[in-house]
């Protein structure tokens, strides 16, 4: 079966139109020979222009000191600029509805801060079930800041009985079951745990319809999935840069904002220096005067050393184009199915909880053990496979278009039939 596999894959590398992008990234290595590494959806790997750009900005600081803010060859007082267009393309957003700042909690607080403005009959924010540790921290803590109890005011919505993920129709039914007390419908592009893919049209226009503002946090989204986030109709969206986008630990952060809210300076927000409009920043006007479009919600300046290693993980994508690293996802993605399927065959304690359809998963599957799923991924690792173990059941892998290989697929499925024959 797995040696039918190997052959599988090794064509399908061969016909691969993106297989040369594997060269532009550094592996981790364990005595001396390459990890065959299924972590993007935890941490990208490193691209190699990596440090050439940022040596590039410390050698402009070197050289100019505080000139460097002004004439430098990529200038650090409209550094952020760069990004708009390509961050833009990869989210599916017009270059003013997008910005590169902060870090990813840090920009989901200041999207609430303005779209989570509870009154005493509209105070509630809905959420998945069992959503990242973060976000939950996150709107918890505004909920209590607007001095509401998350236990009244937090609503979370967790797969019916039976189900390992949530169904559209069932999620339109609890927006509508709390519509009139209902601020915010605050949900992940990609569920963490499962690797859902949710519908962010439908989300936004069943948020809207009960007259709630609506937002994504798509860390595990950006740069792997097509979220179409202009057209999609969300009031906000914020992600991370170190996973798919491959942008280092740490990575610095991005936020949307649609462009009806462009101008608009009703809107409350936090403000800093960076969000005043540049025109008149040096003019150092005690009013705010916000920027027009996302980066009024800036507050600080650029981080250019982090972002010198954003942008050589854009370039990447630019060149090779999301809707090409979308087809190799579903390809690459369906292989690692059909290889975990052949490993699992008629057993009943081993199951993929990602959704089967293409159009509601990325690059991720999430295999449930219903006993010793910690001692498989042990023995995968050992093996020199970098995976992902999330308590209390699932080993999630995360073939990435842009560096792995069909091989690498064939390879996890030998690795993992053999340390299954063994520890179940």
């Amino acid at each position: 079966m797995h040696d039918t596999h190997l052959t599988k894959a090794t064509e399908l590398d061969e016909k691969d139109p993106l297989k040369h992008f594997r060269k532009r990234f550094h592996f981790p290595h364990r005595d001396g020979s390459e990890l065959i590494y299924f972590a993007g959806n935890s941490l990208g790997l490193q691209p190699r222009t990596v440090q050439d750009r940022i040596d590039d900005e410390l050698d402009e600081w070197k050289a100019r000191g505080v000139d460097g803010h002004m004439n430098a060859e990529n200038p650090w007082f409209s550094y952020h600029h760069m990004f708009k267009e390509p961050l833009a393309e990869i989210v599916g957003a017009k270059p003013h509805e997008v910005v590169a700042m902060n870090t990813l909690t840090v920009n989901l607080h200041l999207m609430m801060i303005s779209f989570y403005r509870p009154t005493k009959e509209r105070y509630k924010i809905m959420i998945a079930g069992s959503e990242f540790p973060s976000d939950r921290y996150a709107v918890e803590s505004q909920i209590r800041m607007h001095g509401f109890d998350p236990k009244d005011a937090m609503i979370e919505i967790s797969p019916l009985k039976g189900a390992e993920t949530l169904d559209q129709k069932q999620i339109d039914k609890e927006i509508k079951k709390h519509g009139n007390s209902l601020a915010l419908v605050l949900f992940s592009g990609v569920h963490y745990y499962t690797g859902q893919f949710f519908d962010l049209p439908a989300i936004t226009k069943a948020a809207h319809a009960v007259g709630a503002k609506c937002g994504f946090d798509l860390a595990h989204a950006a740069g792997n999935v097509e979220t179409h986030l202009h057209d999609s109709g969300a009031d906000f969206a914020v992600w991370c840069s170190y996973k798919y986008l491959n942008s280092g630990p740490g990575g610095v952060g991005g936020a949307f904002v649609h462009e009806r809210y462009a101008d608009d300076t009703s809107l409350v927000r936090l403000a800093g220096w960076w969000g005043n409009d540049e025109a008149t920043r040096f003019e150092m006007p005690h009013a705010f005067e916000p920027s027009h479009g996302a980066d009024a919600w800036q507050i600080s300046n650029a981080q250019v050393l982090s972002m010198a290693a954003h942008k050589a993980s854009l370039d990447i994508f630019k060149e090779a184009r999301m809707d090409r690293i979308s087809s190799k996802r579903n390809k690459l993605t369906s292989f690692a199915e059909e290889v975990i399927d052949g490993v699992i065959g008629d057993r009943k304690d081993i199951s993929i909880i990602t959704p089967r359809d293409r159009a509601h998963r990325g690059a991720q599957l999430s295999i449930h053990f219903k006993k010793n799923g910690k001692a498989v991924f042990d023995g995968i690792t050992e093996r020199g496979v970098v995976a992902d173990w999330r308590s209390p059941s699932v080993i999630r892998i995360a073939p990435a278009p842009l560096y792995n290989t069909f091989t690498d697929v064939a390879l996890l499925g030998r690795h993992l039939a053999e340390i299954i024959s063994e520890v179940m």
